[in-house]
């Protein structure tokens, strides 16, 4: 079910998903991947959302149980 939630989520929400879960600020993930802040947050919020994740703990938990989790940033 977990899986199936993850194949709602579009290739930047992925990429979003792993930068998350390796504890970038969206600052900085908004930097390295050349958009605005704010664009970071709308992703993150619909990761969230789309993964029924409650906070942002909650989420990263989720990445760990999907075997996402990417290591550095």
């Amino acid at each position: 079910k977990l899986r199936e939630r993850l194949e709602t989520l579009t290739p930047r929400e992925v990429e979003v998903l792993r930068l998350v879960a390796t504890g970038m600020l969206n600052k900085q993930i908004a930097f390295d991947l050349g958009t605005s802040e704010k664009t970071i947050k709308v992703h993150r919020a619909r990761v969230m959302e789309k993964l029924n994740a409650a906070s942002l703990a909650d989420l990263v938990r989720v990445a760990d149980k999907l075997g996402i989790r990417s290591s550095g940033g």
